[in-house]
């Protein structure tokens, strides 16, 4: 029989449950971690957690920089959580909101030794979860699957993962309608659903592309603040919407609208990110300290989705290089780099600025 979920499946629900505060089991290099998301931990649970070992606390290399904390494991370090600290003290660790109102939070005791893996797989997992990236953990001396089944909690051995975390997830086209838009009575909807159960994606075609020509296209991020409220802090939604209006005057085009929030850090995230502006950081420092990189997104999904849809070819509507080289590295010929120039005014001239100095967009 084949009721049991796959590892792919059993991925999903750990991300499902790490959002929710359930602790999830997971092995690999001979360790046995039992991991919660810092952000959602609560008292009882930190106590049941000390009543099985020492925890510890794990947290991404950005953060770590921001804490002054060495990372002996290269991308994450490992720090040593002491035996007279509440919940808030490891919420304060991982969300960098009051670092500046009291930065002091050690002294910290990094450790170094043994493998690493077991939590890096875990902040993977809260990543995935757009939680910050920051996990409680203790190591088990149990059996990882007995311990899991025995507690009813969610259980992945990362022998059986491997590059599942990392590779290019699979999508399926779900379903796709004609949606007449203002911009071409010539609207078609595309739904891509992915295998490992994340958000799903969407194509709009503009009138009926050429498969075999460079269709125009733009990959375009999610951002309910700019797409939908107009906020003034990005250019997201004048670019939305310049893109369509191009398409509609040339009579054909694909956008891609991708769920990749807030540079892929999820919607929580980007407005501490917010926050964190307001107390005088840029876009990208400000990401640097809730421990994310300078862009989390995975465009590849865009590739994906247009090889399905039948296209090799594009004219990009892109100011970002790293688009166009994603492209070109999953099989999408781009054969043009089109300008997008739209959506710059006095609230945001600084962040477009710094989007031009530290992720080299083309403005």
């Amino acid at each position: 029989m084949t009721l049991a979920p796959t590892i792919l499946e059993r991925l999903a629900r750990a991300r499902a449950d790490l959002r929710m505060g359930v602790p999830v089991v997971l092995s690999g290099e001979g360790v046995v971690l039992l991991a919660i998301a810092a952000e959602v931990l609560e008292s009882e649970r930190l106590k049941d957690f000390r009543a099985l070992g020492t925890p510890v606390l794990a947290l991404t290399r950005r953060r770590a920089e921001t804490l002054k904390v060495r990372c002996y494991d290269g991308d994450i370090a490992r720090i040593a959580v002491p035996g007279d600290v509440d919940e808030g003290w490891v919420a304060d660790m991982a969300d960098p909101a009051d670092d500046l109102r009291a930065p002091m939070k050690g002294p910290l005791n990094a450790l170094r030794g043994g493998s690493a893996d077991v939590y890096r797989g875990a902040i993977a997992l809260v990543k995935e979860a757009r939680l910050l990236p920051a996990v409680l953990g203790v190591e088990l001396s149990a059996n990882g699957a007995k311990f899991a089944a025995d507690n009813g909690l969610t259980y992945v051995d990362l022998a059986e993962v491997g590059s599942l975390l990392t590779d290019k997830t699979h999508l399926n086209q779900v379903v796709s309608a004609r949606v007449p838009l203002a911009v071409s009575k010539a609207g078609r909807v595309h739904v891509f659903r992915p295998d490992d159960g994340s958000e799903e994606h969407y194509a709009v075609e503009i009138g009926r592309p050429d498969r075999a020509k460079p269709v125009l296209a733009r990959l375009h991020s999610a951002c309910f603040t700019g797409d939908l409220l107009g906020s003034l802090k990005c250019d997201c939604g004048p670019q939305l919407r310049a893109a369509l209006a191009q398409m509609g005057e040339e009579g054909s085009g694909v956008l891609l609208y991708l769920n990749q929030e807030g540079r892929g850090i999820g919607l929580a995230n980007k407005m501490r990110a917010y926050s964190l502006q307001d107390q005088g950081f840029d876009t990208v420092e400000a990401n640097h300290r809730l421990g994310f990189e300078d862009d989390e997104r995975d465009f590849r999904i865009g590739a994906s989705i247009l090889s399905e849809l039948g296209f090799s070819a594009v004219r990009l509507l892109t100011n970002n290089p790293a688009k166009v080289l994603m492209m070109q590295e999953n099989d999408i010929e781009v054969v043009e780099r089109v300008p997008l120039k739209a959506g710059e005014n006095p609230l945001n001239s600084e962040y477009l600025k710094t989007k031009a100095k530290k992720s080299g967009h083309i403005l």
